[in-house]
């Protein structure tokens, strides 16, 4: 498709060369001999660049540009004036105009201009659509909700979406957390603005505050220039903390007083930074449990939490699995160039029955597979079944509860080791595999005398033991 260029100049002799210019080298030129009559043109066909003269009878080549409409992104405007103007075209330029050139035009010189404007008017034109699609992806309508909790849930998020209230999302591993997060987001006010995710459980304890907060160059080893920090970064849009439950201690503390203070300060730096941040974070750890244990701040919790929405088990929404199996055939059809079109009857009734453990995430790393595997247009029983049972987890032995009852700080103890040795001796992957707190884990590995293999986070070192 040409790019449609829009001349507009109170001269036919100078309309007629430019449409000339550009006609030649494959652009739809427009003309227009005033900038009432350019208005009336950009109404039926947006251009993709304006070319207008600087001096017209009635409307100018400025009011023309400050007449443009607003509701979606104008076109770059080129103004062309003669050279005892130029100081007004810079005014021009000041005002939003994307260039101007001086009479008599440059053949070249106008080119490259209209070439430089059409590729900025194709950039922002993309940044719109994919921002067009981002919302439409997680409009709340494209949320699956056929069961009554989930359409109870996607009504509360339609409440709370546009309010500056922080939010909490409570559920099991593999439920949407990170979906839901960014539907609030892209229905709520912020949503030209950024929208970031960290998992709080993936960045050592070193380096969370400089993640969050940024550093200046020298505030530690390797830190050898100035980084925002993912608040800055967020700044005027929303920040989703994802595995809040994982933060350690210390960064909670002063998480809490960023939250109260909306101001943050890089590592090393002095001066204060304000920010506008809305924060969502998600957990599927008790945290009313870790305030008891002590490794969760109650202050931080009830700032956190103002609004908690919980997302159900995809056990407990069986009424979801067809529509959700329809999307992923339907995504995992263009990804993979296939063509499947439904699942079988018993390939359903498999689905429908099965536990789904990992939950939305399972069923969709299920069906992927299955797309991707299958020959057919259907989905059989038995391609179903085969992506079910891909892997079988580990079957776990039970707890054993003795008559004369059993020593709880001897199994506590033999857990952590077991945790230990499961993780060579890695304390922060033993802490993971127990989904304890990584304080906590410390602390109770300090209370039985064991030891981990030294970290990056300056654990001792010595392979784990015994007492």
């Amino acid at each position: 498709m040409r790019p449609v260029v829009l001349v507009v100049d109170d001269e036919p002799l100078q309309r007629g060369i430019l449409q000339t210019i550009l006609d030649g080298e494959g652009y739809e030129t427009l003309v227009a001999a005033s900038g009432s009559e350019a208005l009336a043109a950009i109404r039926k066909v947006p251009p993709d660049v304006v070319v207008s003269d600087l001096k017209m009878a009635g409307m100018s080549g400025i009011e023309l540009l400050n007449a443009l409409p607003q509701e979606t992104a104008p076109p770059p405007v080129i103004i062309v004036t003669a050279h005892g103007t130029i100081d007004s075209a810079v005014e021009a330029v000041k005002l939003g105009a994307f260039d101007y050139m001086t009479k008599p035009l440059d053949k070249q010189k106008i080119l490259l201009a209209v070439r430089k404007a059409c590729e900025r008017s194709a950039m922002v034109k993309e940044n719109a659509r994919l921002k067009r699609e981002l919302f439409d992806r997680f409009r709340m309508e494209g949320i699956i909700a056929r069961s009554a909790r989930m359409r109870e849930t996607v009504d509360l998020l339609r409440r709370i979406a546009d309010s500056p209230a922080t939010v909490m999302l409570l559920g099991e591993s593999g439920t949407g957390k990170e979906l839901v997060a960014r539907a609030i987001h892209y229905n709520s006010s912020r949503r030209t603005k950024p929208f970031t995710a960290i998992n709080c459980a993936a960045i050592p304890e070193t380096l969370f505050e400089s993640e969050l907060f940024g550093h200046e160059p020298g505030a530690f080893t390797g830190a050898t220039s100035r980084r925002a920090g993912l608040f800055e970064i967020s700044n005027g849009g929303t920040l989703f903390l994802d595995e809040i439950g994982e933060m350690p201690i210390l960064m909670q503390s002063k998480l809490l007083r960023v939250l109260q203070d909306r101001e943050v300060r890089r590592v090393g730096g002095k001066e204060t930074i304000r920010v506008d941040v809305r924060i969502i974070s998600a957990t599927n750890r008790d945290l009313e449990r870790e305030m008891e244990k002590g490794t969760f701040r109650e202050d931080l919790f009830y700032r956190l939490n103002v609004v908690n929405v919980e997302l159900p088990p995809l056990r407990e929404r069986t009424e979801d699995v067809p529509l959700l199996v329809e999307h992923f055939i339907q995504k995992f059809n263009a990804e993979f160039c296939r063509s499947v079109h439904e699942v079988s009857s018993e390939g359903m009734d498999l689905l429908l029955a099965h536990p789904w453990p990992g939950n939305v995430r399972q069923l969709a790393a299920v069906v992927e597979r299955a797309v991707l595997l299958s020959d057919g247009e259907v989905l059989t029983g038995a391609e179903i079944h085969r992506q079910l049972h891909t892997r079988k987890p580990a079957a776990r032995s039970p707890l054993e509860f003795p008559e004369e009852g059993l020593d709880f700080e001897q199994l506590e103890k033999e857990l952590l080791q077991k945790a230990l040795a499961r993780a060579g001796g890695v304390a922060t992957k033993a802490a993971r595999l127990l989904r304890m707190n990584y304080k906590a884990f410390l602390y109770r590995m300090e209370k039985f005398g064991l030891r981990a293999v030294a970290e990056n986070h300056g654990e001792a070192g010595g392979n784990s033991s015994g007492e």
